[in-house]
């Protein structure tokens, strides 16, 4: 391919790197690269991918922009809440290079296409947030021979690696063999994350991509870079391949893709869920606080700071972080409801004092969010 002469001024700072050169450029410019999710991960990867000019970029997702996006996903702007973000994606990258070919897939990537999305591609770049998508994701890698570009973040840490055994490294298995266990590790959107944090691992991602672009460089192949944002700290640990990975060991017994939510336990959602027998919805939660003669107290087992933004009034607050500690002020023989924000927290919390002997708890399904949208819509959502 031959660059013209707009292209050579955009690309002059790279042109002059010795490192890249006019060939490099070309290289980079013939490179295709899938882009799973458009969130706080994707923005940076894409839009730094484009500048760079990438020449295809694909994009794989299935949301809308949500105002709490906007705090990370940079992508994004006030005007897109509402939109599938792979279309204000796709705005945004033309904005900045528009000699980039953008592909829009506005899926869910799952075992069923995994196979073909990812074979259309050089390179992918992993800016998922769940575990059966990164697992799914690694093995159809694998399988396909393709690089993986892996990034993650929670609150204020971060981390990144390449899994590519064909040139060498592991895997994300070798690194995971299991995934945790469902609910063990908070969402971001239960935990948190500071908004510059995806941008710093999402470029290290980048980065990565256009180095194996090149062909330059040490990459991040049998490495995983950890970043604390608080202690402005990165340290490595060194990874190694797994002679006993499921897939891509000496022995793989993983020669397809399989069903990742089961493998991560998690249940499928039923059309008609049985009610849960431990949990209670946001309107029996209302008929308790109007009618004390019920006998049954609430309490909040979300973070001092939420509660700050949000709250129920005369609801006393019990962080989970706390409750190990201070479930002695709480009576095991009275009936309580417990509610954080989504119903992920007061499940644990519930989990936590049955095994303290308490018989009469329940978790309030929805959590506050659910009490903004159906019983008080002067509430908060946060």
């Amino acid at each position: 391919m031959q660059l013209n002469n707009d292209e050579i001024r955009r690309y002059s700072r790279h042109l002059i790197l010795p490192e890249v050169g006019l060939a490099g450029q070309k290289k980079i410019c013939s490179t295709s690269v899938l882009c799973i999710g458009a969130g706080g991960l994707g923005s940076p990867i894409a839009m730094y991918l484009a500048a760079a000019g990438i020449g295809k970029i694909g994009l794989v997702d299935f949301d809308i922009v949500d105002f709490s996006n906007l705090q990370r996903q940079i992508i994004h702007g006030t005007e897109d809440v509402g939109r599938p973000k792979i279309e204000s994606a796709k705005d945004t990258i033309n904005r900045i290079n528009p000699n980039v070919e953008v592909i829009l897939h506005k899926t869910r990537i799952s075992s069923e296409n995994a196979i073909e999305l990812i074979g259309g591609y050089d390179i992918v770049v992993d800016g998922t947030d769940n575990f059966p998508t990164r697992y799914l994701t690694n093995d159809a890698c694998v399988l396909l021979k393709k690089a993986n570009a892996y990034g993650s973040i929670f609150r204020f840490e971060g981390q990144a690696s390449v899994f590519a055994p064909h040139l060498g490294g592991p895997c994300y298995r070798c690194l995971y063999p299991e995934p945790p266990p469902p609910g063990m590790v908070p969402s971001c959107a239960e935990g948190g994350v500071l908004g510059v944090l995806p941008g710093i691992i999402g470029c290290i991602q980048a980065t990565e991509i256009l180095k194996l672009a090149l062909g330059k460089g040490s990459s991040l192949i049998g490495r995983l870079l950890l970043f604390n944002a608080l202690d402005m700290k990165f340290r490595e640990l060194k990874l190694r391949r797994d002679p006993e990975c499921p897939l891509c060991g000496e022995h793989p017994t993983i020669t397809k893709l399989i069903d990742y939510e089961q493998f991560c336990g998690i249940q499928p959602e039923l059309a008609h869920p049985a009610a849960n027998p431990d949990e209670v919805t946001v309107q029996e939660l209302k008929k308790a606080l109007d009618d004390p003669k019920l006998g049954i107290k609430i309490i909040d087992v979300r973070e001092a700071d939420e509660h700050q933004i949000a709250h129920i009034n005369n609801v006393p607050l019990f962080p989970l972080s706390t409750l190990s500690q201070r479930f002695t002020e709480l009576d095991p023989n009275q009936q309580y409801y417990i509610h954080c924000k989504s119903g992920v927290r007061s499940m644990k919390a519930l989990k936590f004092l049955q095994e303290q002997g308490f018989k009469y708890v329940k978790s309030v399904k929805g959590g506050i969010s659910s009490w903004a949208d159906e019983i008080d819509p002067s509430v908060a959502k946060y």
